[in-house]
Formats: C-alpha cells, structure tokens, sequence
C-alpha cells in the first residue's frame, strides 16, 4: 500500500514538473518570438532593458507597431518643431502629438524607450512633417542639425565676397567651387536674357536671404541664384531697360556701379540718371567704385574695395578704370539689387552731369551741371 501511494505521488510529482516545463517553455518561446517579432519590426533594444522591461515593452509595441509605423497626414504641411534644453522626453511627445505629428504619446514613449533614443534627443529647431511617421519623427530628433541653412548677400557684394561667407554659412561649397561655378557657367540651366557669350556672373546673385537644403552644391546654388534674379526680370523691367537703350547686360553693369556709388537708396534713381546723361554725350563715367573693382583686394585694408583712392590708384590702368576708358566697364563690378536696377530702367529726369558727396557724413549727395559748380560744392 505505502509503495503504491509512493509511485502516485511520485507520477504526480512528474506530471506537475513536465507541466511546469511545458509552461516555461511555452512562456519562453512567447517571449523569444514577441521580442523576436519586435526587434525584427523597430530594431534592437536598449541594453540598458533588463528582461522584463524588454518583455512588457515588446508586448505594448506589438500592439502600437501600426501607429508607430503609420504617418499621422500623408498630405499635411511641414512644420517647425522646437525642443528646449532640458526638456523631458514625455512633454516632448505630449507637444508632438498636439501639433498633429504623431497620434498616440504613450507609443511613441515606448518606442523611445525601448530603442534607448529617449536618452539622446536633441535640444534645437527642426523641421517636422505629419508625413513622417512616429518612428521617422523620432529619429530626426536625434539630430540638431537643420536640413537648411540661411545664405545671405549684401547688396553690392563682389561674388568674392560671397564665397568668402560660404564656410560659415552651413553649405558644404568651398570658396573655389563657387567662383569656379561662377565664373564658368556652361553647367547653367537658364542664362539670363542678354548673358554675354563666355561671360562670368558677377552682378546675376541678386542679394537677400536665401533658405538652401544643406546639402546644395556650387551648381545648384548659382542656379538658384541665377533662377532668382530671372525671376525679377518682368515685363515692365525689361521695357524700362529697353526705354533707356540698353540691353540687360548693360543694365546690370550700370546698377552695379549705382549701387556701390549710392549710400542712400532713395538717390539711386537721381546717381543712374548721371550715369546715363553722360553716356549719352560720350563722357567717361569716372566712377570710384569701378577703379575700386578693377584694384581687387587690398591686404592692407583687408577689403576689396580700397577706400580712399589714391590719385595712382586712378591712373591703374583696366578696361573697368572709368577714369581712363569711356562707356560701361566689361561686366557688372558687383551685385546690385533690384532696387539698383529699377533705379536704372526707370531714372530721375535730370540735367546732372556731376554728383559728390555732402560734408556732413549724412551719405547724401550734391548734383550738379557743370564742372565748376561741382568743384564749388566740395568740402572745406
């Protein structure tokens, strides 16, 4: 009797222990296929998971995987998204979904988490789009860096002054392959109206303040920019700069030299109608700025463009020395704004041969007809 109840007792004690087995088995391959099925679906955990971590957090993404995977609005516009130093991972996704970039904050917690990317988002300003899904959002976040950048031109830069910004200016364009694309435009998709064959593009880089991807090349950039100043060119333009006798060449070599000579843009119109009332009689423009231009940079003033000018300065002998070559320069001297070339298509009516500027420092000008009624106004 004692070793039949030994035998029971032990068959149950088997039965209990393969069931036990079974269950850990059968958990463990639970376990192995969900973690496998999530691992497979949002990559590998954080080591900093322990098991059980791993476990629940595998389970809820199993159940979150289509919203995690899934774009909020596949047609909705992008947006400027910012993350302030120190601010924690939970009001981050909260302000997420708020804004319509992701539909569910404890999901895309979870992703965080389990990826270990809660840790290492980025404070800065990022541009989001409800067409990326949570998962995308999640990982841009990891890098501050913008995917555009700010460029911009001053009015009358030479283009060397503007490959000088490019190396802080978040492209990746060097100075060289600026001015090598700049000066040899074969690989321009549209040249302006009127671009002199084998011509460079100073004067085409219409100034401002450009939004660029980061990753936009030398010929990409000179075709925007090119792209840009084209688009300036309206019908009422070009009939202006038809008015005047000129062609758009033309009109961008005499805007560049309003716009180095004016200080104040109101005069702009007043300094282009000088500038063409010369023309029109043969006399030589005698613009500063063009000697300025054809001198290059000056090491000792660290400029390109020399202030004041020496009287050798104005014997330097150039076909842009406006002192010694009557008619426009070869080429534009720098980039003028559409200001500038307005002010040439449509000019002040003026008797003016003569402009100076005033002694008070205030960069206005005096205008005048006649020589001796310019030397009458100089400066004490």
């Amino acid at each position: 009797m004692s070793n039949r109840r030994n035998r029971a007792g032990l068959f149950i004690s088997l039965v209990c222990l393969a069931i036990t087995c079974l269950a850990v088995c059968l958990l463990l391959g639970g376990y192995l296929e969900v973690t496998r099925r999530v691992e497979a679906a949002f990559g590998p955990p954080s080591a900093a998971l322990n098991p059980l971590q791993r476990l629940r957090l595998s389970a809820q993404l199993t159940l979150q995987q289509d919203q995690l995977q899934r774009a909020t609005d596949t047609r909705g516009d992008s947006q400027t998204f910012e993350i302030p130093l120190g601010q924690p991972p939970l009001v981050i996704a909260a302000q997420l979904e708020a804004s319509g970039l992701i539909s569910d904050t404890g999901a895309f917690i979870n992703y965080l988490t389990y990826t270990g990317l809660d840790t290492s988002l980025q404070a800065g300003e990022f541009n989001l789009s409800p067409a990326s899904t949570p998962v995308e959002i999640a990982n841009i976040l990891q890098d501050a860096t913008p995917s555009e950048v700010t460029l911009s031109i001053l009015s009358g830069w030479r283009m060397e002054e503007i490959a000088e910004t490019l190396p802080t200016s978040g492209l990746e364009i060097t100075p060289q392959e600026f001015l090598s694309a700049a000066q040899n435009p074969e690989n321009i998709s549209d040249l302006p109206v009127d671009f002199p064959q084998n011509g460079s593009l100073e004067g085409y880089f219409p100034p401002g303040s450009y939004r660029l991807p980061r990753e936009t090349n030398a010929d990409q950039l000179v075709n925007f920019l090119v792209a840009e100043f084209n688009a300036n060119l309206t019908p009422e333009l070009l009939a202006g700069i038809s008015n005047q006798g000129l062609d758009v060449q033309q009109a961008v070599i005499l805007a560049s030299i309003v716009e180095r000579e004016a200080i104040l843009g109101e005069e702009m119109a007043m300094i282009a109608s000088v500038f063409l009332n010369r023309l029109a009689i043969g006399m030589p423009l005698e613009a500063d700025s063009t000697v300025q231009y054809a001198r290059g940079f000056n090491a000792e003033q660290h400029t390109w463009w020399t202030n004041p000018l020496s009287t050798r300065d104005l014997q330097f002998d150039s076909p842009y020395n406006t002192y010694l070559y009557p008619g426009l320069t070869p080429g534009p001297i720098a980039n003028p704004s559409l200001r500038a070339l307005r002010a040439v298509a449509f000019p002040a009516q003026s008797p003016y041969y003569f402009f100076r500027a005033t002694c008070d420092d205030s960069g206005q000008h005096t205008f005048s007809k006649t020589f001796e009624e310019h030397l009458g106004k100089g400066c004490p």
